[in-house]
């Protein structure tokens, strides 16, 4: 294996997403360490191959140019839910025991369309998630009736008890490296030194916290935390918890469906809540596990071939 198998590798993994790379995206997201100079070698000589597509600045494992105009279209979407994005990040960072807010999913990567979401990464005060995935669930259920729920989706919540994401592979390590931090720079500091394990899988990737604000501490946030900042507080904490637990498992055993039609599912404990694995996460990496073997094998094959 060397640097061509791990070009054509950085660039399955996105074209699972239909989504082209440029030269310094490929760069970043290559499984090890290379020069650029190295890399770029490679590239000349896999599209020089027909194993890899240029258009323009965008590259492609499929010669293709729709997907290079999707990818455009998406871009420009993504600029402007970005920009929305950051204001929302600035409003959920006022709810009690929020210490940080980034956008993560689709949208950190630059990508949107008519149909997406904006999700969102929260990081809270340590045995305090609880209350505060609560009153944020609470404020969602209003955005309802302005049909605006798709901007609040606040979908992985981890505390600052817990900043160590404990599933190690090429998924949430992209997922990591790719978040974009907005509101609470200290936080996301700690979050990032202790997530290092992810630059064995993204070596060339860096992180990045240089624009992040402050989380926001209006003084109804102040008084809600003062209040619950006791052994009630933490008991209240642990019982939105159970309860909580106790209302997906009842969803899941029922197979409701999300509008990607995966099974409800939450993973939960006492320091984070995300959805289950068993969903898109590990489909996901199954189908890149398979996209990968069968191209390494195509082009091996055909590398032996003209010896």
């Amino acid at each position: 294996m060397g640097i061509k198998h791990d070009i054509l590798a950085a660039l399955s993994y996105f074209d699972l997403f239909e989504y082209p790379l440029t030269q310094a995206e490929i760069f970043q997201n290559l499984p090890r360490a290379y020069s650029y100079q190295e890399m770029s070698e490679g590239l000349a000589q896999l599209t020089g191959e027909n194993w890899v597509y240029k258009f323009d600045e965008l590259y492609s494992l499929q010669n293709d140019y729709a997907r290079i105009s999707r990818r455009l279209q998406a871009n420009s979407q993504a600029r402007v839910l970005l920009k929305k994005a950051e204001k929302i990040a600035g409003f959920l960072s006022a709810f009690p025991f929020v210490r940080g807010v980034a956008v993560s999913g689709s949208l950190s990567k630059n990508f949107a369309d008519k149909d997406s979401d904006i999700d969102f990464f929260i990081i809270t005060v340590a045995n305090r998630l609880w209350i505060a995935r609560t009153f944020m669930h609470l404020f969602k259920k209003l955005t309802f009736i302005t049909r605006q729920q798709d901007l609040f989706c606040m979908n992985y919540f981890i505390d600052e008890e817990q900043l160590l994401i404990r599933e190690n592979n090429i998924y949430t390590a992209t997922e990591v490296v790719t978040l974009l931090p907005y509101r609470g720079v200290e936080v996301f500091e700690r979050f990032f030194a202790a997530n290092k394990w992810s630059r064995a899988y993204l070596p060339n990737h860096s992180l990045r916290i240089s624009y992040v604000k402050p989380a926001a501490a209006p003084l109804i946030k102040n008084l809600f935390e003062f209040f619950l900042n006791n052994a009630a507080g933490r008991a209240i904490d642990y019982l939105l918890m159970r309860y909580t637990n106790y209302r997906w498992m009842k969803k899941t055993r029922k197979e409701k469906r999300n509008k990607k039609s995966i099974v409800l599912a939450l993973d939960a404990g006492r320091h984070y809540a995300k959805p289950a694995p068993q969903g898109f996460h590990d489909l996901f990496l199954a189908s890149y596990e398979k996209k990968i073997a069968s191209l390494f094998h195509r082009y091996e094959g055909r590398v032996k071939s003209n010896y």
